[in-house]
């Protein structure tokens, strides 16, 4: 354990936050994501929710603030009724921890299958609300 980081972050998920560079991007994936499959590098945080984990991160990690929308989510399917609540939840976090009136680009849900086989890692949550994915775009740390 350290001072001053949150504990639900292990050791790998620092590690993997430290190596990442400026527009470097991470997916937090829900349970249902095909993570394994589509990782370079797969952090596993079974059991975990993403909005404790994406307010722990954003504590250490910066956002893209050189792009229009440093966050992005996975967009719903046309025609499925499905309702979205945890997008609020992010909106919330990510705006307290960084200054966008709208920091959220939605990607249809085969791009962003792909997009997410290029980050630099996905991290495979225990999230089961439908269509909770998320893309973080690393900025930089000032000096």
């Amino acid at each position: 354990m350290l001072k001053g980081i949150p504990p639900i972050l292990s050791p790998e998920l620092l590690k993997i936050l430290m190596e990442m560079g400026h527009s470097d991007e991470i997916v937090l994936a829900d349970a249902n994501f095909p993570a394994a499959s589509h990782a370079q590098r797969l952090v596993r945080c079974d059991g975990h929710n993403i909005p404790e984990l994406l307010e722990a991160i954003l504590q250490l990690f910066p956002l893209d603030p050189y792009v229009d929308k440093p966050a992005a989510l996975m967009q719903v399917v046309p025609g499925d009724p499905v309702e979205t609540p945890i997008w609020d939840a992010y909106k919330a976090i990510v705006q307290a921890n960084f200054q966008a009136s709208e920091p959220f680009e939605q990607v249809e849900r085969f791009a962003f299958y792909e997009r997410a086989k290029q980050a630099y890692a996905i991290v495979a949550t225990g999230e089961k609300a439908l269509y909770a994915n998320l893309v973080l775009k690393k900025g930089v740390i000032g000096g």
